[in-house]
C-alpha cells in the first residue's frame, strides 16, 4: 500500500460533498493538499480542518467550465513549486434533469463535457508528464454509474466519455508506478446527488480514494465505492489489488 504521508494531493471540488470527505481522509493519512473550489471562501472550512490535522494545505480556484481558468490554476500550482503526486478529479456538474428529454438543449452537453470531461483531462495531461518523469503518480477520476436516464443525457454522456479516455490513457501506463483509474461514489446525498439519494457522502470513503493507495501498477480500472463500504483502508487496498477489476 502506498504511504501518502508527506506527498501532495490535488483535489477538485474539495469544499463539499465527496471532495470534502476525500480531503479529510487524505489529510488523516498525512497527505498534504491543494484544495480546489470555484471561490476561495468556499474552502475555508475544509482548509481549517485539514490544517488542524497537521498537514500542509492551500486553496486554488477555477471555474472548471472555463478551461482558461483551469490552465491558470495549474500554472499557479507550478509557480508555488508544488510537486503533485496524487490527483483526485472529483468535481462535477449535473446541469439539469430534463423530463422532456427529447427537448434537451445542446448547452447541457456543452457545459457537462467541459466540466466533467475536458477539465479533468486538462488536469491529467498537465500532471502526467511530471509523474512519469519522477516514476510515481496516482490519478483517480470520479465517474458515475448512471444508466438508462435520457433525462440526464449531458451528464451521463460526459461521464461515459471520461470513462473512455481514462481507460484508454491508463493503458499507456500499465505496468508502471503511474496509475490512473476511475471511482464511482454511488448515489450520495450531496449538492449534485440531491436529498433523495440513498447514501451518505461518508459511504464513498474509502472507495473513492482507494486508487490513490493501490500499489500494483495497474490502470484503467473502475472502483465502485459500494464494494469497499465499511472496510478499513488496508482492507480496501487489499481487495482492490486482489479483485478482478
Amino acid at each position: 500500500m502506498v504511504d501518502v504521508k508527506g506527498k501532495w494531493a490535488f483535489i477538485t471540488g474539495a469544499s463539499r460533498g465527496i471532495g470534502y470527505q476525500a480531503a479529510l481522509f487524505m489529510a488523516g493519512q498525512g497527505c498534504n493538499l491543494v484544495l480546489h473550489s470555484r471561490k476561495p471562501e468556499h474552502c475555508d472550512k475544509v482548509l481549517k480542518e485539514v490544517l488542524g490535522l497537521g498537514v500542509e494545505a492551500y486553496v486554488v480556484t477555477a471555474e472548471l467550465s472555463d478551461l482558461a481558468q483551469v490552465e491558470s490554476m495549474l500554472t499557479s500550482i507550478d509557480e508555488k513549486g508544488t510537486q503533485i503526486d496524487i490527483v483526485l478529479n472529483n468535481a462535477g456538474i449535473q446541469i439539469a434533469y430534463r423530463e422532456e428529454y427529447l427537448k434537451t438543449p445542446m448547452s447541457d452537453y456543452d457545459i457537462s463535457f467541459r466540466v466533467n470531461t475536458m477539465a479533468p483531462m486538462v488536469i491529467c495531461y498537465h500532471f502526467l508528464p511530471r509523474m512519469e518523469a519522477r516514476g510515481f503518480g496516482r490519478i483517480v477520476n470520479t465517474t458515475s454509474g448512471i444508466a438508462l436516464e435520457p433525462q440526464q443525457a449531458g451528464y451521463s454522456a460526459s461521464k461515459a466519455a471520461l470513462d473512455k479516455v481514462t481507460i484508454d490513457l491508463g493503458s499507456k501506463y500499465e505496468g508502471t508506478d503511474v496509475c490512473i483509474n476511475l471511482a464511482d461514489p454511488g448515489w450520495c446525498r450531496t449538492d449534485l446527488g440531491g436529498s433523495a439519494a440513498p447514501n451518505a457522502p461518508e459511504s464513498a470513503i474509502p472507495g473513492v480514494v482507494v486508487g490513490a493507495f493501490v500499489d500494483d501498477k495497474k490502470s484503467g480500472r473502475l472502483f465502485s465505492a459500494a464494494d469497499f463500504y465499511g472496510l478499513s483502508l488496508e482492507e480496501a487496498v487489499l481487495k482492490a489489488e486482489k479483485s478482478d477489476y
